[in-house]
């Protein structure tokens, strides 16, 4: 996505209804994802944290919205300062743009770039929450998005989207955010968790999720909003590379789900519905950074593979004892790195850019910069999350107090919970006492159990 304001000169792109209209589309469609993303999670929780789940992905379209419009667009987009970070003070505001002004090189305005990339922005710290779930601060959560989008967030968008960025230049290929989204948010995810610690009752209490459907209702409102991240990043529908991308998105959605599905029947006996749900997320994962780089064929090969992999993933925090909730490290993190190193063996030179991975003929190469791009997103996030996280820790606080998390943080943070219960068991003028509001959940052939 090559950033600036497109000049004056008689050859430079007009503005395009069509793709302008595309564009705004694919925004409304990233924006739906992070109410998707909030089912997705909100379902895998157990009930008494079900509102605190929910409110954790919404309260980033508020804080983070006002934040792009004031700085955040200028930081990640505007012009180029030292390869690290960007400014331009006719973003700051939104205030200095035109009303037709288009982006450089591209038939859309302004001001859709910048609304298309808000979306993306506000997923990305929303990501993260997964990975925290019972234990947070609501004011502790509220202020670490702030402070990480601004210190993370923004700066890493620079370098792999903005013109000039150390990783833009180098040749990094990332098509809509396998490196400035998932391998972001995941490594935030870890580092977080290491310095807040595990959840009462990790690995001792069944912390199965409470609401399935809701599970699955979210997996499919992110799969359908993905086809506007992904199809949307190319910009418009000119040359057909939007179109290829759009076809391998679910592509590589369904080879990873059906690769999850079988890697658990063999695993641990049975296809689950949580499996399908996470499966299918981690093809839409991998597949975000390589799939305007590779064929359907190779789309498939993606797909499968971060299918298995970030399956076996999900089970590292059992082994190595940290507390990753709702698996953002297994699947978000995993499965950026999947899918951006793949690009290194499976990019065709035949789609978004000449650049041929290793079973194309390309040699080492374009392996080798996609391996610094993963490697440097994933330690500079870890490392600055972990310090944001303590940094919040020790002022004010980032857990709740042991028995509110025992009790249940929704009534605690929200003052509300998310199910009222009180006419359960009896119609209009029944005697029979409700029963009470219980996280307990009937056994099921569910193996992950984690959540």
């Amino acid at each position: 996505m090559p950033p600036g304001i497109s000049t004056l000169a008689a050859d430079a792109p007009t503005l395009s209804a069509a793709n302008t209209g595309f564009m705004l589309i694919c925004s409304a469609l990233v924006m739906l994802m992070t109410p998707g993303l909030a089912f997705f999670y909100g379902g895998m929780v157990r009930v008494k944290s079900t509102l605190n789940m929910l409110m954790m992905s919404f309260i980033s379209l508020g804080i983070v919205t006002i934040l792009w419009v004031l700085y955040g667009f200028s930081l990640a987009f505007g012009t180029d300062h030292g390869s690290l970070i960007g400014w331009s003070s006719d973003y700051v505001g939104l205030s200095g743009l035109g009303l037709t002004q288009l982006w450089d090189g591209y038939t859309i305005p302004v001001y859709v770039f910048a609304v298309f990339q808000l979306m993306f922005a506000i997923i990305t710290p929303a990501l993260i929450s997964g990975a925290l779930a019972d234990r947070v601060k609501f004011t502790a959560w509220a202020l670490f998005i702030t402070l990480w989008v601004t210190v993370v967030y923004f700066p890493v968008a620079h370098w792999v989207w903005g013109a000039g960025g150390w990783l833009f230049e180098m040749g990094v290929i990332d098509f809509a955010g396998g490196t400035a989204v998932h391998i972001n948010a995941g490594a935030a995810a870890l580092g977080v968790i290491l310095v807040i610690g595990k959840r009462v009752g990790f690995k001792k209490d069944p912390m199965r999720p409470h609401s399935l459907p809701l599970v699955m209702l979210g997996a499919g409102l992110l799969w359908f909003g993905w086809f506007g991240f992904n199809a949307g990043s190319w910009l418009g529908n000119d040359d057909g590379v939007g179109a290829v991308m759009f076809v391998n998105t679910q592509v590589a959605t369904a080879a990873a789900m059906l690769a999850w599905l079988a890697y658990e029947k063999i695993r641990h006996g049975a296809f689950t519905t949580l499996g399908a749900a996470s499966g299918a997320v981690a093809g839409l994962v991998a597949i975000t950074p390589s799939g305007g780089a590779v064929s359907p064929l190779g789309a498939i090969a993606v797909g499968a593979i971060a299918g298995v992999l970030c399956a076996m993933a999900v089970g590292l925090k059992f082994r190595f004892g940290y507390d990753d909730s709702l698996d953002v490290v297994g699947v978000h993190l995993v499965g950026g790195v999947v899918g951006s190193l793949l690009v290194g063996f499976f990019a065709t030179g035949g789609v978004q850019s000449d650049a041929k991975g290793l079973f194309y003929g390309g040699g080492l190469d374009q392996l080798g910069k996609q391996a610094t791009g993963v490697f440097a997103v994933l330690a500079y996030s870890l490392v600055a999350s972990a310090l944001l996280a303590f940094v919040i820790d020790k002022t004010m606080g980032m857990r709740v107090d042991e028995d509110v998390e025992v009790s249940g943080i929704d009534q605690d943070e929200h003052a509300e919970t998310a199910y009222d219960f009180s006419g359960a068991g009896g119609g209009a003028g029944s005697r029979k006492a409700a029963p009470a509001p219980s996280d307990a959940v009937p056994a099921a052939p569910n193996k992950k159990v984690d959540a």
